[in-house]
């Protein structure tokens, strides 16, 4: 059974319809990347699948034996978002909030957790940093970190490079590759460079006047037709 399978889904928000009639799943271990026209519906997408929308209508079915509050994700970060004046580590640690249930403090296994999630992105020194000090690219290290407290199946991501110089870019989509190749994590990233997109993912969806949901060979012979083409070069958030 896939991990995730989207069906008829349409979605919005407050009863406005986005986009309808969408298909589409992904299976442990893929790399999707989520392509789409500005407005197309992209970031309502992964909130609907979050639960954070909710759907106008149609089906999305969990598989795997993952849950909803399993997911981890990464959402695009607000100006207010990025002066957060907390520590590395507690930013961190907060990813695993959705798994204290009834107890009121974190676990000595939620703290190693965290540790080794801070060390995985190559964050051990910068630990008791505040977060409003660091780079751009080291902010989204510790907000990948932070997903991968809440999963060990399955991450959401949404345009992790945006606003990054080249450098922080190319570390980012080579962590990213590491957990989906080594780790076995699926990862849904929405992303406006196709040619990043082209080069990691293996499924991808195009979302907005037309929809595409196939393979990277299948994308790559699809716009390579009238129409796609264009949509495809003007991809753009």
């Amino acid at each position: 059974m896939a991990l995730l399978t989207c069906k008829e889904l349409c979605i919005g928000y407050e009863g406005r319809e986005i986009l309808h009639g969408l298909d589409f799943s992904a299976e442990q271990g893929d790399y999707l990347c989520i392509l789409g026209e500005n407005g197309s519906g992209k970031s309502t997408l992964m909130k609907t699948i979050l639960g954070l929308v909710p759907a106008l209508s149609g089906e999305i079915v969990f598989g795997d034996g993952l849950k909803k509050g399993e997911i981890g994700y990464l959402p695009q970060q607000t100006d207010v978002q990025r002066d957060f004046p907390a520590s590395v580590k507690e930013i961190v640690l907060s990813g695993c909030a959705s798994s204290l249930g009834l107890r009121p403090f974190y676990s000595k296994a939620h703290k190693k957790l965290a540790m080794d999630n801070i060390e995985k992105m190559g964050l051990t020194e910068l630990k008791n940093r505040c977060y409003r000090e660091l780079s751009g690219g080291q902010q989204q290290r510790v907000l990948l970190a932070r997903a991968l407290c809440a999963t060990q199946k399955a991450l959401l991501l949404d345009e992790p490079v945006s606003g990054l110089d080249p450098n922080a870019t190319a570390n980012m989509y080579e962590l990213v590759q590491k957990l989906n190749r080594d780790d076995g994590i699926t990862v849904i990233m929405i992303s406006h460079d196709i040619q990043a997109a082209l080069q990691y993912a293996d499924k991808i969806l195009h979302i907005g006047k037309s929809v595409f949901f196939g393979s990277r060979d299948e994308y790559l012979a699809k716009i390579g037709k009238a129409g796609f083409a264009q949509q495809g070069g003007a991809d753009n958030g």
